[in-house]
């Protein structure tokens, strides 16, 4: 047996090899943590070097200059065109209906013959009223000789009295049958004109409702519509929160213009002017109905077609207008708007201009506060902006006017995700309704307003 303290010399190759192999273990480990290491940096020298690269490369945006103008205050609704007069034809006698005499579409005249009801019954009717009268005539005639005879002969004492007031009792029966005549041809001529229809209204004829050579019953069949295009009513309702100011104008014989605007709000179709409101509110929508009318010579109008009612309250002199899509939300909530500057050397950049909105109109918005008249603002590409970025700059594609009677604010291409909600006036000239100015969160702390 080994003497104790004398080492195994197989134990100290193994734990010789143990420890060199930990050693090389180690040397691999820490190798790898390098060279990720390396591979790290490397990749924070390059999004630096790739982020400096971009800062200072120019962001391609879309800018409209800010204007000062006249703008309408109006109160916004859906609205309904309705024929300013309809008339349902029918026929007053019954007959044969003989081929009409309009084309379906055209426009009518009052008083123009559109059809026509077989008159040859009614035409026998009033000569046998005519003949009835003449033989009634002729009897008169004889009854007021002999009254005059018996008359005579009474005066002299030869006839009694009870004679000559019998023939003067025939006279009056004749008399009297000749009114019934009368009356009788005046009622025969009336249903002959009856088998000639006229158009009660000027306006347009719409389509035949029955063909010619059916038997037409009085009063019972439609035969056409006839529906007045100029004018032309638009009937729209507002909340009895937004009457009272229209109201008030109304009372005051104040001419309020309306315009009428097609289902996106965006093209004007016709401007006219508001008729008179009803006399009561609707209690279970809570809203009062108006009455526009349109001249709509040129018949963009049609009935039943839905608009949107813009009622202009009052025109803003010299307002300074910008496009909706132009205001932005910082992370504190301040309203600003990215003005583009150039200098000297033609380099163009972006800056911050604060704001202060006082109201909005459809895509453009008023301000109170801002950029001066005529400086450039920017519409789209914002996101990705910040001050003192080099910017190009295009000018935005226009898309219509938005405004009133006056005054109209361009309407600018709307950004990817945004939506038009047009402001409604309260009584006391605040916004009410849809809130069409609360903006939505973008990427990089920016909103962009509705």
């Amino acid at each position: 047996m080994p003497k104790i303290g004398e080492l195994n010399p197989r134990s100290s190759r193994r734990t010789g090899v143990r420890i060199v192999f930990y050693l090389i273990l180690a040397l691999i480990v820490a190798l790898i943590v390098w060279r990720v290491y390396q591979n790290q940096q490397k990749q924070a020298a390059a999004s630096a070097s790739q982020a400096a690269a971009l800062q200072g490369r120019p962001v391609p945006v879309q800018v409209i200059a800010a204007e000062q103008k006249q703008m309408p205050i109006y109160l916004s609704a859906l609205g309904t065109v309705t024929p300013y007069m309809s008339v349902t034809v029918k026929a007053r006698v019954s007959g044969e209906l003989l081929p009409v005499k309009f084309t379906e579409g055209q426009e009518v005249k009052a008083g123009e013959t559109i059809m026509v009801i077989d008159p040859k019954p009614y035409q026998a009717a009033l000569d046998q009223a005519k003949g009835t009268l003449a033989h009634d005539q002729a009897l008169l005639k004889n009854a007021q000789a002999e009254f005059n005879r018996y008359k005579a002969l009474y005066d002299a004492g030869v006839v009694s009295k009870e004679s000559m007031e019998a023939n003067e009792a025939q006279l009056g029966q004749y008399e009297g049958a000749i009114q019934s005549d009368q009356a009788a041809i005046e009622t025969a001529q009336l249903q002959l004109s009856w088998c000639y229809i006229k158009s009660p209204i000027n306006g347009k004829i719409g389509l035949r409702l029955v063909d010619p050579g059916n038997i037409i019953n009085a009063n019972s069949t439609n035969l056409v519509i006839i529906n007045q295009f100029q004018p032309i009513a638009v009937y729209f309702t507002l909340p009895e929160g937004q009457l009272p100011p229209v109201l008030r104008k109304l009372a005051a014989d104040h001419k309020m213009l309306v315009d009428a605007y097609d289902r996106s709000d965006t093209q004007k179709l016709a401007t006219g002017v508001l008729l008179t409101a009803d006399n009561q509110i609707d209690t279970t929508t809570g809203t009062g109905k108006l009455k526009a009318v349109f001249d709509n010579k040129d018949s963009i109008l049609f009935p039943n077609q839905f608009v949107n009612v813009h009622l202009v309250l009052e025109n803003r002199p010299n307002a300074l207008v910008v496009p909706s899509a132009a205001i932005q939300t910082g992370l504190n909530g301040s309203l600003f708007v990215w003005a583009v500057d150039g200098d000297s050397s033609g380099k163009t950049t972006a800056r911050m201009q604060p704001v202060k909105v006082a109201l909005a109109e459809g895509q453009s918005t008023i301000l109170d506060s801002g950029p001066e008249p005529g400086t450039r603002v920017v519409v789209d590409g914002a996101d990705r902006l910040r001050p003192g970025q080099p910017v190009t700059v295009a000018a935005a594609r226009q898309r219509g006017t938005q405004g009133g009677a006056q005054g109209t604010g361009h309407q600018t291409e709307q950004a990817p995700g945004q939506r038009q909600t047009p402001f409604a006036e309260g009584a006391s000239g605040g916004r009410q309704g849809a809130n069409a100015g609360q903006p939505r969160q973008n990427p990089g702390a920016n909103q962009r307003q509705q």
